[in-house]
């Protein structure tokens, strides 16, 4: 089953030789630490984005996070409270702000269609992800809606484990309704992964054909999130070496039919 095509209103396909500081900012939630500690490893060329986590780079959030984690990441949204106030995505109930963000809105989608192509060059202890977060100006918007998931361990033998669906995370409202299906692709070849979603129904794609659907998805303002991860306390030994990266060649968006594209920003790149 594919889901209909329709003319984007909103696309970047890293034509330039720069990211659209206007529609992404490369930083991955700094307001748990600061914009120095998590600045994006992003290049643009080739037509594409590459985030990598070179070797050397520090651990993010090093005195917070439960776990020992790297990550580089950029997101379309970034807001957040006072310093000792409220912040996006906390992993912790007791987190608070240690560096204050301005408000942030290159591009906050609430419905309609969002579609990442893109390639990975992950291994057994590193993953790579762009899922659609609540901007949580309101603090129970805070469910996601996951594009792609995928984690380094679940490939073989030229199938991966592809995560998809809702995360219920904070908000009350919604159900959890995720899922990983093993999928017949390289993810280090070139797909498409999307969804599509009103208040209704999410459809979740690769290539084309839906893999999971759920029910009562949000329709909240959503930023785009888009990261490669590296997980240093999954190490077998003998690959610090290991350069984990995600390429991205094009990210487009549609409105929801009969709309007039006000979900979605102006097109980057």
């Amino acid at each position: 089953m594919a889901v209909e095509d329709r003319a984007p209103t909103f696309v970047d396909d890293f034509d330039g030789d720069a990211l659209d500081e206007s529609v992404w900012f490369p930083y991955y939630l700094p307001a748990w630490s600061s914009r120095t500690q998590t600045e994006a490893d992003a290049e643009v060329g080739g037509s594409c984005l590459t985030l990598s986590i070179p070797v050397g780079q520090g651990l993010w959030c090093p005195d917070d996070h439960p776990d020992p984690l790297r990550v580089s990441g950029i997101q379309s949204g970034s807001w957040s409270g006072p310093i000792g106030g409220r912040g996006q995505q906390r992993f912790r109930d007791d987190l608070v702000v240690k560096e204050e963000q301005p408000r942030f809105t290159g591009w906050l989608p609430e419905s309609g269609s969002v579609t990442i192509r893109c390639r990975m060059e992950i291994s057994p202890r590193s993953m790579a992800a762009m899922w659609l977060s609540g901007f949580e100006e309101d603090p129970e918007q805070a469910g996601e809606l996951c594009v792609v998931e995928v984690f380094g361990r679940s490939i073989e033998r030229g199938t991966a484990e592809v995560g998809v669906g809702v995360k219920k995370v904070y908000d009350p409202h919604l159900v959890h309704q995720f899922a990983a299906p093993r999928l017949a692709i390289d993810v280090a070849e070139l797909h498409d992964y999307g969804v599509e979603w009103d208040q209704h129904v999410a459809r979740f794609t690769v290539d084309g054909s839906v893999v999971h659907t759920a029910v009562d998805p949000p329709t909240y303002p959503m930023q785009v999130m888009i990261a490669v991860f590296d997980f240093p306390g999954w190490s077998t030994g003998g690959d610090d070496d290991l350069v984990p990266r995600l390429v991205v060649d094009r990210i487009t968006g549609t409105a929801p039919a009969g709309a007039d594209g006000s979900v979605s920003a102006p097109a980057g790149g």
